[in-house]
């Protein structure tokens, strides 16, 4: 099993949920989180100073799938994702090792 981390722009979410729909993904965690890459936040001005946006609000994509689908998965997130500008985000994949569905105690990929 894969666990694929997105962290992606606030207004692409629609777009990549409604990429995971077509596959039939079933669950999905969201959070909405804060922070910067290589685009080191931005300048505002506010009641006339100006001052420095560290953190630009992001949200976390959280997808636990099967060793097969995860290249797909991954690619829908990509393409849903992007819009070609610096700040479209990352995605990272890692190995689970085990999954525990609490109601029916099913557990590996039968959990999911």
């Amino acid at each position: 099993m894969k666990k694929i981390e997105a962290i992606i722009k606030p207004f692409k979410l629609d777009e990549v949920k409604s990429a995971l729909n077509e596959m039939h993904i079933e669950g999905m965690t969201v959070t909405e989180v804060k922070g910067f890459g290589r685009q080191k936040g931005h300048t505002e001005l506010y009641r006339g100073a100006e001052y420095m946006v560290d953190f630009l609000p992001k949200v976390k994509v959280e997808i636990v799938t099967t060793d097969e689908l995860a290249p797909r998965v991954v690619e829908a997130i990509a393409e849903g994702a992007k819009t070609g500008k610096i700040g479209d985000g990352k995605i990272f994949v890692t190995t689970i090792e085990d999954a525990v569905r609490i109601r029916t105690e099913e557990s590996g990929d039968d959990a999911l």
